[in-house]
């Protein structure tokens, strides 16, 4: 499967930026990503078992490091308590990191609690609108709730907690424990809400496994984490998980234990999930599309390409009246959530 090497950044418009302000997404930062550029020397991250985690844990001069270091815990105050800094003076960043791969090339700052020792992540990215249009399209169309916030070119997203795919694949999938009928049923889920809002690129490492105990069992949720390829690429297949190599060991267990019924079943129960979710931010989303419809986020050729193969795939000519991905998104949420879609 051919993925874009390098998507396109597309820089946020003043449409969306109003958008932004409207729904207390923009804020002014004490840190932004140029900041963080700044530094001096960088080592390799490495896993438990020594292997290489593709980032490096960057260092600064120590009085850009004191300066760097009470701004981020500024930034994580405005990210989880709206601004309230009475909480931020026992808080102290300890670790920077930074990731060469893939498009956003984000840093990842680690936030202690001096009084207690305990630590959560943020992420510090470059501000991309297909990025942006990823993460509120998660935020009102899924069941998770997103925390970010955007500065000029900078973008500040909460950690999302869970095993990432990959490593549940290979590590967690054929423990004797785990309920694979429920694993199965919520990468059915999963993948039915990527294809609804058209989310591309959901490789296994770009999701992850949300475990939560339950008081016979284990209930699970596939969080995606990674939202570049937010209606960008042309073909339809990269909008489905299920098509992914490194997803098919899930793939073939969603074939071995879930009848035709049960997928459809499933697939049901989740775009109906979704359409209560739209009617109830409807406003919220109106004006989202509205922005992503007068937005330039693809090229023209990954938009005809596109625009083919859903029409093809949902049997209809609509599509073709389509100028934007931005049209092609809201057709395609339209015919998932108030037609009958059909199979993928």
């Amino acid at each position: 499967m051919n993925i874009s090497r390098k998507k396109i950044n597309y820089s946020i418009t003043k449409r969306l930026r109003t958008y932004l302000h409207d729904y207390d997404r923009e804020t002014r930062l004490p840190v932004t990503y140029a900041d963080l550029q700044h530094f001096t020397g960088a080592f390799p991250r490495l896993d438990r078992n020594g292997h290489d985690t593709l980032w490096q844990t960057v260092y600064y001069e120590p009085s850009s490091l004191r300066e760097l270091s009470a701004g981020l815990s500024e930034v994580y105050a405005l990210l989880k308590t709206d601004g309230d800094l009475s909480f931020s003076e026992h808080l102290i960043a300890d670790r920077v990191d930074y990731c060469r791969f893939g498009n956003s090339n984000p840093f990842r700052v680690r936030i202690v609690n001096q009084f207690n020792d305990n630590y959560d992540y943020f992420y510090v990215k470059r501000a991309d609108a297909s990025r942006v249009y990823g993460l509120e399209l998660e935020h009102v169309l899924s069941p998770n709730r997103i925390n970010y916030l955007v500065c000029g070119d900078s973008l500040i997203e909460e950690h999302i907690a869970g095993i990432p795919g990959d490593d549940f694949i290979r590590h967690h999938l054929n423990r004797p424990h785990l309920n694979q009928v429920r694993i199965a049923k919520e990468f059915v889920k999963f993948n039915e809400r990527c294809f609804a809002r058209l989310l591309g690129d959901m490789r296994a490492y770009n999701y992850v496994i949300d475990v939560t105990p339950d008081f016979e069992d284990e209930q699970y949720r596939v969080r995606a984490i990674d939202f570049d390829q937010q209606s960008y690429e042309g073909r339809k297949t990269m909008y489905l998980p299920q098509f992914f190599k490194d997803n098919l060991p899930i793939v073939q267990m969603c074939g071995e234990l879930l009848s035709p019924e049960s997928v459809r079943q499933y697939q049901t129960e989740e775009r109906a999930l979704m359409g209560r979710r739209v009617r109830a931010a409807r406003y919220r989303l109106k004006d989202l599309i509205d922005c992503m419809r007068a937005d330039e986020i693809s090229t023209s050729e990954k938009i005809e390409e596109l625009k083919g193969e859903l029409n093809r795939h949902h049997h209809t000519e609509h599509f073709n009246r389509c100028r934007t991905m931005g049209d092609v998104v809201r057709l395609n949420l339209r015919l998932m959530l108030l037609g009958r879609a059909r199979p993928h």
